[in-house]
């Protein structure tokens, strides 16, 4: 299981994303990024971030470390915002906490470059756990001491919201062409080839064990919290050796012209996208020839 804190005090909210969470303090001297159960979007987001957040980091991929949360709503009676109040008198118990990364700067692809390998293992993690939510429109990427950490796991694996049709929802193919790292020329054969072998069964069940019971009791079609842990296995188990085979990662065309705005794709004209070291060598292009000019 996720290691269990207590949170002592409630410090903000923050107020990027629809779940509403908040920085908290916790009894072991940490700060935390804290999910909430009483959230609208329900506890099947919260063990969504930890399958896929602790199966992202077995993976070798930078998230942040995950725990659960004890909360007391009465941490809260200071916050003058009346949601707020609601919120946590909503999520009284466990609840779920993602380490707070001080100082990091949200991903900007304009700003931060990637290289092909590195793209293509976040874009083929994503396909696998069909990731909807890292897109230009909404990386879910931070950078922190110079590099990308992945965040915001609760959007995936939309197959446990139906699971009489989750074996036909986790066939399906990923269309990358969106992903945020996409115009990075992200090496998807490389990626499946490192990572596909490590995600066993093996490796699964000891992710899927560390949702807490609570977060899965009480699930319509399933006689005890194993069995649906044996459900989230299997999708993943199925899609992880093929998936790199169905993942759509196409430069725009007419026929299908890219979604990202114009300042972006403006920056972005070649695909994939232009490297530090071919920038660097179109800049001394350049000024050789305003040199022979003179």
């Amino acid at each position: 299981m996720l290691k269990e804190v207590v949170a002592t005090r409630y410090v903000t909210p923050l107020r990027e994303g629809g779940s509403l969470p908040g920085i908290v303090e916790a009894d072991d001297l940490g700060t935390y990024v804290m999910k909430f159960t009483g959230a609208g979007q329900g506890r099947k987001t919260l063990v969504a971030e930890v399958v896929c957040g602790e199966l992202g980091r077995r993976l070798g991929l930078r998230v942040p470390e995950l725990v659960t949360i004890q909360l007391d709503p009465v941490i809260g009676l200071a916050e003058p915002d009346q949601e707020v109040q609601e919120l946590l008198k909503a999520s009284a118990g466990l609840n779920l906490g993602m380490d707070y990364l001080p100082g990091s700067l949200g991903f900007d692809p304009l700003a931060y470059e990637v290289g092909a390998a590195e793209a293509g293992e976040v874009v083929w993690f994503d396909a696998l756990i069909n990731n909807v939510d890292r897109s230009w429109r909404n990386p879910n990427m931070l950078v922190w001491h110079g590099e990308p950490w992945l965040i915001d796991h609760g959007a995936t694996m939309i197959w446990h919201h139906n699971w009489p049709g989750a074996q036909a929802s986790a066939a399906k193919p990923y269309n990358a062409s969106d992903h945020v790292l996409a115009p990075f020329g992200p090496d998807i054969a490389a990626a499946a080839a490192e990572l596909a072998p490590l995600v066993t069964e093996e490796l699964l069940t000891e992710v899927a064990a560390q949702v807490p019971d609570e977060w899965l009791a009480g699930e319509p079609g399933f006689e005890s919290t194993d069995q649906l842990r044996r459900a989230y296995v299997e999708p993943l188990l199925a899609r992880a050796g093929s998936i790199h085979e169905r993942i759509v990662l196409e430069a725009p065309t007419r026929a299908r012209p890219s979604q990202a705005p114009g300042w972006l794709t403006e920056h972005l004209t070649s695909w994939p996208h232009p490297t530090k070291k071919d920038r660097d060598a179109q800049a001394g292009a350049g000024a050789n020839s305003k040199d022979g000019g003179r």
